[in-house]
């Protein structure tokens, strides 16, 4: 969808406080089913474009939320101190250290506001997850685009750009990357930090790491007071409609963040539920598992396509449309797929016309897709 611009938005006499704001366009999300059901006549859905688990969450979450459903007119705990601890606990850091969220993008708009303005420069990679070069506008600050290598962060032309740019103030990295699903590895991420001036902020986005336990920074918090790591419960976790993640940090960042955050920004629904989740690692446990087997079978079923694809460390994979036949693009196979009932996510808003985002699924799912796959290119 193009950019609004300042002749489609007539807000006269109304002025946005910044002019970037204009150029944002609105988060294309998918379909809901039900209008793909009405649209197309389809009754079996298959959810492969949004990044969720397939196998839901763990048993332990719906007990958790059943428990709360009398207590739905109280306020949430402000502070979510029992998820809190058990955060804490679970990551080795102090209570004081976390952030809690609406979401992880909650807390990646919280730092933008917290610590980017109109006189200062977000740093960010090609192919880079959507929302930081959208975070720039909506501070008003300047969006510096690093190339990406091979799909993935260019670390050493990364830390380059912040050299280059007294502006920048904070870097926005995706470990795994969203939407190539490329991973960095710990010691080439500390140098990267190790080379970043202390007034400059890095927050690792590190919303797939269950999925890719050796992509996991924490221990960069002992040693930079600069670092912020976020998680999210929506992955992995299962919990993607609850909207929770959190932030790992320094004291003295933490405490910015928790006065810049709404009060009561998570439910109190949500608050049970993530701590019920955590609990049960043995659920994550089998979604990890689940999700390599099922990833390793999608990857020779598109060679057996000819198709070609970016190896992921996270729940999806980038799958490249280039085929020898006429009129047969990512954005026709896309539709195919849909029309079909089975939706993944194009990339074009990514610059990536010719690759698709698709979701690991469990087997059914997955044989569904590369079935549908193959009747579409048999046909065409």
């Amino acid at each position: 969808m193009p950019s609004a611009t300042s002749t489609e938005l007539d807000l006269s006499p109304l002025v946005p406080a910044y002019d970037s704001i204009l150029e944002l366009a609105p988060y294309q999300t998918g379909k809901p089913v039900e209008e793909l059901t009405r649209e197309y006549g389809v009754s079996d859905v298959v959810m492969l474009a949004s990044n969720e688990n397939p196998l839901g969450c763990s048993p332990k979450v719906t007990l958790a939320i059943t428990e709360q459903l009398g207590q739905l007119s109280r306020y949430p705990d402000g502070n979510g101190y029992y998820l809190k601890q058990a955060l804490a606990d679970f990551n080795n850091v102090n209570v004081d250290q976390i952030t809690l969220g609406n979401g992880s993008n909650d807390l990646l708009d919280i730092l933008a506001r917290s610590f980017a303005s109109t006189d200062d420069a977000i740093v960010y990679s090609q192919y880079g997850f959507i929302i930081y070069p959208m975070l720039a506008k909506m501070q008003g600050a300047m969006g510096i685009e690093v190339p990406a290598n091979r799909f993935g962060h260019d670390l050493k032309a990364m830390s380059q750009a912040v050299q280059d740019n007294s502006d920048a103030k904070i870097v926005f990295i995706a470990n795994p990357n969203n939407p190539t699903g490329t991973q960095l590895e710990q010691e080439e991420l500390r140098e990267f930090v190790a080379s970043i001036p202390s007034s400059v902020l890095v927050v690792l986005d590190e919303a797939y790491i269950e999925y890719s336990p050796e992509s996991n920074n924490r221990a960069l918090l002992d040693e930079f007071d600069n670092v912020v790591i976020i998680r999210t419960f929506s992955k992995a976790y299962g919990l993607a409609g609850l909207r929770i993640g959190y932030a790992l940090s320094s004291v003295a960042v933490a405490d910015l963040l928790n006065r810049i955050r709404q009060p009561f920004n998570v439910s109190r629904v949500a608050l049970a539920a993530a701590a019920a989740a955590l609990a049960d690692q043995d659920f994550i446990e089998q979604v990890k598992l689940t999700n390599q087997g099922q990833k390793r079978w999608l990857e020779k079923q598109f060679d057996a396509l000819g198709l070609g694809f970016v190896k992921s460390h996270a729940n999806f994979m980038m799958v490249e449309i280039e085929v020898e036949m006429e009129d047969v693009t990512a954005a026709s196979i896309y539709q195919a797929l849909l029309e079909q009932g089975v939706i993944v996510r194009p990339l074009d808003n990514y610059g990536l016309p010719n690759w698709l985002r698709i979701t690991v699924g469990v087997a059914e799912e997955n044989t569904r897709l590369i079935d549908t796959l193959r009747s579409i290119l048999t046909d065409d």
